[in-house]
């Protein structure tokens, strides 16, 4: 097996090459994300060194790029402000104990196998979410790209309204700068996609700023960066500033989750190899723990760096570590190129990458499609923005679990015709009832029985019941159990009256389909004493109708 799937001599070079691109793209991206974060610029450079090598050789999808990114920056901005000021040592240390806390409970989950949680996150929830991250970055990069100083530390509201009393203070070289990188990145990538369109404006705006007085005259620059590799190190925080990182971890965790297993999904699926969830789940524990023990902060999966790998042809792991290489010699080497690097130009960068989160297109498509889900993405993106993002996803996690207990208490409920088919529902208030033989009907309820939804259960029997009743002097009750995949505790109680309920109308009740898995939870509910069991609804139609 090789070391590196995929990879042989015929596409090495190319892999190379898109190694290349990858860094051409992630370097500005991730000095970008670190300043979000509230980070030194090599806190963006170090999450890509060796946290990249080690996912390039744990992980199971061969495309998936292991990045920091927009919401995870923001997400530790948020998080990490309220326990200590943005630039301050105690702060950096903070950003990486939160990426070990975060990489421990990756590493849980696939221990685990809770992989299944990132389920909860359903599209309108991340659409809401990070687009109410979204659009707090973009606050944070207009002010770059106009030249306005803000408290980056603050919520969006705080943000906004700094940035709108700052606006006479726009500094015109600021936004000349931001307006032309712009309107290279957008033009550049419809003319070129492959071009790294971002890393060209860096360098060109870099010069410029280099050969002029710009910024004596106020545009501000990235400054001096440590040289040096990245070392090994530990924070050395007490165990109750440990626990306090501990929420913020969860939430970052949560949300890396539901999009890295998405996408390794997505590619895996497209270009025909395997992926484990729960490897991939290993290896962003282990890339996170590497991250915040040498220098970087949280690392979650790149859809857009992936996505721009997937352009090249790139089909292996290569050029995560071919980036990886070639950013350990730039933090070795290069530093004093980074010292004059205009923010306007990596505001603009940034804010161009961010645009796309904020998923106009999304809640127009929910909007049209749903009009529930786009309540819940409005809600999302709401508390993103106005309680925080840490608060935000737990409004998240709420609005999913109401969200699936208001479609599992509402499931199809159906009396069937002798080939199985609804013959009517339920649903409607005074339902007029069609049994399928003289005698006999057959009630079909497709979900789980639970607590949240034995009631209706329950009351919908009745009505059928009373609903046939005068037709019939004698009624065989077969209820359909095929869609019934679990019964717990609530609903057993609840069948069991339902059950008593019937004996005393004299009743008869039978069951049909009813799986291995399910017979056994009846069995232990006791549940199936005096019961007959069919093997389908029309071998019960059958032998109720003749008697047999």
């Amino acid at each position: 097996m090789r070391v590196l799937p995929g990879l042989n001599v015929r596409n090495a070079g190319r892999e190379v090459l898109a190694g290349v691109t990858l860094l051409a793209i992630a370097v500005p991206l991730n000095i970008g994300y670190a300043q979000i974060a509230g980070l030194p610029a090599t806190a963006g450079l170090y999450a890509m060194i060796l946290p990249s090598i080690l996912y390039a050789f744990v992980v199971s999808s061969r495309q998936l790029v292991a990045s920091p990114d927009a919401a995870a920056a923001a997400l530790v901005a948020s998080s990490i402000g309220g326990l200590a000021l943005a630039g301050s040592e105690n702060y950096l240390v903070l950003a990486l104990a939160q990426a070990i806390v975060c990489g421990v409970i990756f590493l849980l989950c696939s221990a685990f196998k809770l992989g299944f949680l990132a389920n909860f996150l359903s599209k309108p929830i991340l659409v809401g979410f990070v687009s109410g991250l979204a659009l707090d970055i973009l606050v944070g990069q207009f002010a770059k790209m106009f030249g306005i100083k803000i408290f980056s530390g603050g919520e969006f509201v705080e943000k906004a309204g700094g940035f709108v009393t700052g606006l006479p203070t726009t500094n015109p070289w600021s936004v000349l700068i931001a307006v032309a990188s712009v309107a290279v990145l957008v033009v550049g990538r419809r003319i070129s996609p492959v071009v790294p369109w971002a890393l060209l404006v860096l360098v060109a705006s870099t010069i410029v700023v280099f050969l002029t007085p710009l910024h004596d005259s106020g545009v501000a620059v990235l400054g001096a960066i440590d040289a040096g590799p990245p070392t090994l190190g530990w924070p050395m925080l007490d165990w109750k500033t440990w626990l306090q990182l501990v929420p913020s971890a969860v939430a970052l965790t949560m949300v890396a989750m539901a999009e890295g297993l998405l996408v390794v999904k997505r590619y895996g699926e497209k270009n025909g190899y395997r992926t484990n969830p729960n490897r991939d789940l290993l290896a962003l524990g282990v890339v996170n723990i590497a991250s915040g023990a040498t220098g970087g902060f949280a690392v979650g999966s790149s859809t857009s760096r992936t996505a721009a790998m997937d352009q090249t042809g790139s089909r292996t792991q290569l050029p995560s570590i071919v980036a990886a290489v070639c950013a350990l010699f730039l933090v070795i080497f290069g530093t004093a190129l980074l010292a004059n690097i205009p923010a306007p130009a990596i505001g603009a960068i940034v804010a161009v990458a961010v645009v796309p989160l904020l998923g106009v297109s999304d809640f127009i498509s929910l909007w049209r499609l749903q009009k529930f889900e786009f309540a819940v993405a409005v809600v999302c993106f709401l508390g993103a923005v106005l309680v925080g993002p840490i608060a935000g996803i737990g409004l998240a996690f709420v609005l999913s679990l109401i969200n699936l207990a208001r479609r599992a208490a509402s499931p199809a409920i159906d009396i069937l015709s002798i080939n199985d088919s609804p013959a009517q529902s339920l649903l409607s208030p005074e339902p007029t009832v069609i049994a399928t033989a003289p005698g006999v009907l057959v009630y079909r309820f497709a979900a789980p029985l639970f607590f949240a939804n034995v009631q209706v259960f329950d009351e919908t029997i009745r009505k059928a019941i009373t609903a046939v009743s005068p037709a019939a002097t004698r009624i065989n009750l077969v209820i359909d159990l095929e869609a019934v995949t679990d019964i717990d505790v609530t609903g057993a109680e609840g069948f069991g009256a339902v059950l008593a309920w019937l004996a005393q109308h004299d009743i008869t009740v039978h069951f049909s389909r009813l799986r291995p898995d399910l017979r056994r939870v009846i069995e232990h509910y006791g549940l199936l004493a005096d019961v007959r069991v069919f093997a389908s609804n029309r071998e019960a139609v059958a032998a109720l109708d003749t008697g047999r």
